[in-house]
């Protein structure tokens, strides 16, 4: 990577390029204690000799933050950056004392999927005012107009196509009086994406719930009712158990349940295979195409997944901080620039955080099936591969 002045770099991105990015949303200007911060943060890192990365992750449980770490890692990596990963164990003061230290040692950005984007404001400030600029990584950093930028999939669209995937095979346009019964499971309610995700099927489905198509015998519609603490297989388990328990024990048939992700849906997969007494299949969705996800997929436990394709999110990502970090401005130009072959939009609107709205750049997610899974998944993406066993494996 070729090397420039590291102090130009950081006069362009901390504060004069985070403050063109904030100018379009708010007026406020920085005070001389913050320029003052900033030229000291200039002097301590010009001549350091290193670019330095810092990426810090949520959890090393899910399977997916561990692709995506890995992933973001080796890319910045290839493009001769030193990079600084670590998990935070999906704990919120760990990943605080985790950025804490990055700053300390002075890495030039952070990258961070954040435990809780509503906690991070004080450390998010401390960034700024060392001079280091901050890319919220597939979740949004909420109560801060600290961040340079947001990079993610349109998390909107995943709910949508778990609704429309419940529409169509219930065949709900053409349902005419007929009622099916519908219970949902949501993601963590410290996750902004958990929102997004909820609102896109409900949106969907709400009309049918309207119409009386669809019926939710629990009664639990809101958000909050069906989120699940920390994306918890296990809560996500024990809430569907009383679910089934209190409400379909009496002959009720359940048809759908719509979930997040794939880790909530292996929770209630495996509630309403040991408890559930109904003869019919149950359609269940999820999100992220994790390789046991896409094994029940394939058996049909399964109904569908949403794949969000993290090798591209993570590419865009690193383009985008190379691009900051040369001093590029933001813009669907600059996107359209990187050559990706796959769209990527720049939206200056949809992602208010509470204090700014913090420019993004979006992916498009797809519907998987049991039908579609191999070629999508295997031809077309070659992000996994057929196992011996016949199941689909991520490729290495």
């Amino acid at each position: 990577m070729a090397k420039k002045d590291l102090r130009y770099k950081r006069l362009l991105i901390a504060p004069a390029v985070a403050a063109l990015f904030l100018s379009a949303c708010t007026n406020a200007a920085q005070s001389p204690k913050q320029e003052s911060v900033n030229d000291q943060a200039l002097s301590k890192h010009a001549d350091d000799g290193r670019d330095v990365i810092g990426l810090s992750m949520p959890s090393q449980y899910l399977e997916r933050w561990n692709r995506d770490g890995q992933n973001l890692k080796s890319m910045f990596e290839e493009m001769g950056y030193e990079v600084d990963l670590q998990f935070a164990g999906n704990m919120i003061d760990t990943q605080v004392d985790i950025i804490d230290e990055m700053i300390d040692s002075g890495v030039d950005i952070l990258v961070i999927g954040a435990v809780d984007g509503m906690s991070l404001t004080k450390v998010i400030e401390r960034a700024y005012n060392a001079g280091i600029p901050v890319v919220a990584y597939d979740r949004l950093i909420r109560n801060s107009e600290y961040v340079s930028a947001y990079v993610s999939f349109d998390n909107y669209q995943v709910g949508r196509l778990q609704g429309e995937y419940v529409v169509e095979a219930l065949d709900l346009e053409n349902a005419g009086k007929k009622s099916y019964n519908i219970e949902f499971t949501a993601g963590d309610s410290v996750d902004n994406n958990a929102r997004y995700f909820f609102d896109g099927a409900m949106d969907v489905l709400s009309p049918y719930i309207d119409s009386g198509n669809l019926n939710v015998p629990s009664g639990q519609k809101d958000f909050y009712s069906v989120s699940t603490p920390q994306w918890s297989t296990e809560s996500a388990h024990t809430r569907f158990e009383i679910l089934i328990g209190s409400y379909y024990s009496g002959g009720n048939i359940l048809d759908a349940v719509v979930c997040s992700n794939d880790s909530t849906s292996i929770g209630v997969q495996d509630a309403i295979a040991n408890n559930y007494l109904g003869k019919n299949d149950v359609i269940i969705t999820g999100q992220d195409c994790d390789e046991e996800n896409l094994k029940r997929l394939m058996n049909g436990s399964q109904s569908m997944d949403v794949y969000k394709n993290l090798s591209y999110e993570a590419f865009v990502t690193v383009k985008l901080v190379d691009s900051l970090y040369h001093g590029q401005e933001m813009s669907q130009e600059l996107a359209d620039g990187w050559n990706l072959g796959y769209a990527c939009t720049y939206d200056t609107k949809t992602y208010d955080n509470g204090k700014i709205v913090v420019p993004s750049f979006l992916l498009e997610p797809i519907a998987i099936t049991k039908e579609n899974a191999i070629e999508e998944l295997v031809d077309n993406y070659g992000t996994y591969v057929i196992a011996d066993d016949g199941s689909l494996k991520v490729a290495e």
